[in-house]
């Protein structure tokens, strides 16, 4: 199937030809469903906090966090393209010659641009445009609504204008102050001061595209004094790419790889799941992972930064004891404690394969370790908190809707039985109980992934995204899920998600 020189290829990629096999087989045959035992709800995986419990978690880390080596390690290389795909829908389709802009509003499919133009002088890039309106449409005012509102999406979204549609999430300007406004990547930076601060400063690790990496440098350099100065610490800025050798091939209908312009294979980057690689990279005690979308202005910073210390205190109060345990076995146990460490991770640790020997309570204990907020779920698409079976063994794992067969029945109860949404909100401690790090591609489920629909130069493609970074890439981790408030999670899916008051610093 590969030729010499796909092989030739596929090694400067750093990708054996033994894994693109595997690919082409993953890509042929399909991936297996998740085989979904029952949700994760409270009292049956998900855990809950009285106000006392809390208080004394957010101690507890406050307590060691100076000590401790903290990173938070933020995925930002995603682009806005999603983000303004009502607008890009009404560059493309509306023309002022031939329709009404209110009649072209007022269809139902088009509410989220009618929205988005009624209430466009309340977003941060608002003054941005209408500089570059001035510079390239002179006789703006005079133009009637129709061609007014068209100017204005260019002006947003193409070139000459801002040319945002292109440029990634982190560098959208979101939110509006009295004297400045601040993009997802300052609001990053900003909050973790209130979290992950430690006697070394704030540790922030970034994945950008590396065509955007200059930009993210002017935007820092340009907010560096505000930030410091409002956070009172210093900042150590770090970064790195998706890696080439967790590209993935594609197929063609036929099942035949296909292949760009040149001839070579078409490589596709595999999705948030190739980021197991940087993050593997980071070695810290505590590393926080959230998405470079899911900020909130100033003002709601402390209430999300307390439930953050939750999550954190609850990481470090576990490792403690799993520390303590390991020291124990490998000292030697009395029967009777024996028991006692069965219970603790059957109970604490949700691990329901029921271990019997030292050697096997040893190896589930001295895994990664991840505590992970999930929040109630309204509805919105994701992944979420699932007992899952494999090997005959139940454990708790994040699961995406693709990965649940729907038309089996008992399967398709579970998705819709679901009380909890992940909002990507994880605090992971990556070190065993000698201070060494963990090697994280040991511990992630080689045979789960998705295989998507996409396309190739007009041609429908199927592609292969890795283990989600959350899902498949952690499926061996311990895992312990804890319900944290709706108003932690708010993420902007589509630029009108600005318009909520997590967004508006000035409301």
């Amino acid at each position: 199937m590969f030729t010499p020189d796909d092989k030739d290829y596929l090694n400067k990629k750093g990708i054996t030809t033994k894994e693109a096999n595997r690919q082409l087989e993953a890509l042929v045959n399909g991936i297996p469903f998740a085989d979904v035992v029952t949700p994760a709800t409270i009292g049956n995986g998900v855990e809950i906090y009285t106000e006392a419990e809390q208080l004394e978690l957010v101690s507890f880390y406050d307590d060691v966090r100076q000590d401790r080596e903290i990173v938070k390690f933020v995925p930002a290389s995603g682009a806005a393209t999603r983000m303004f795909k009502h607008l890009t829908r009404f560059l493309d389709e509306f023309d002022p010659e031939e329709e009404l802009i209110n009649t072209y509003l007022n269809k139902p499919e088009n509410a989220l641009a009618k929205e988005f133009f009624a209430n466009f002088k309340e977003f941060a890039f608002k003054k941005l445009v209408r500089n570059k309106i001035r510079e390239h449409y002179p006789s703006f005012k005079k133009m009637t609504k129709g061609p007014r509102y068209k100017a204005l999406a260019e002006m947003l979204l193409k070139k000459p204008g801002l040319n945002y549609g292109t440029l990634p999430k982190g560098l959208i300007p979101f939110h509006k102050y009295i004297k400045y406004f601040t993009t997802a990547f300052e609001e990053q930076l900003f909050e973790t001061a209130y979290y992950a601060a430690s006697s070394e400063g704030v540790k922030v690790h970034f994945t950008f595209a590396e065509q955007h990496v200059d930009k993210f440098k002017d935007v820092y350099t340009s907010v560096k004094k505000r930030v410091v100065k409002k956070t009172k610490t210093e900042f150590d800025i770090t970064y790195s790419f998706q890696k080439t050798d967790t590209d993935t091939i594609a197929v063609d209908k036929g099942s035949n790889p296909i292949r760009n312009t040149e001839g070579e294979l078409l490589l596709r980057p595999s999705g948030h799941g190739a980021l197991l690689s940087n993050l593997n990279d980071i070695d810290a005690d505590i590393i926080f992972i959230k998405n470079i979308d899911n900020v909130v202005c100033e003002k709601f910073v402390p209430e999300m930064a307390y439930y953050k210390k939750i999550l954190a205190g609850k990481l470090v109060a576990i490792q403690k004891q799993v520390f303590k345990l390991i020291e124990q076995l490998d000292a030697g146990v009395s029967d009777e404690k024996l028991n006692d460490i069965k219970s603790f991770v059957w109970n604490s640790l949700y691990c329901k394969s029921k271990p019997e020997t030292i050697a096997d309570l040893r190896s589930v204990l001295n895994r990664p370790i991840r505590v992970c907020g999930v929040v109630k779920n309204t509805g919105a698409p994701g992944g979420g908190p699932f007992w899952v079976r494999k090997n005959k063994q139940d454990s708790l794992q994040i699961v995406e809707a693709a990965q649940i067969n729907i038309d089996d029945a008992l399967q398709k109860k579970s998705l819709d039985d679901a009380t909890h949404f992940n909002p990507v909100d994880l605090v992971c401690g990556v070190r065993d109980y000698q201070g060494n790090k963990f090697n994280l591609h040991d511990f992630k489920d080689t045979e789960s992934g998705f295989v998507t629909q996409k396309s190739y130069l007009g041609m429908p493609i199927k592609a292969l995204e890795l283990p989600g970074l959350w899902n498949g890439a952690m499926a061996n981790w311990n895992t312990i899920f804890v319900e944290v408030p709706l108003s932690t999670f708010n993420p902007v899916k589509t630029v009108n998600d600005l318009l909520k008051k997590e967004h508006r610093p000035l409301v």
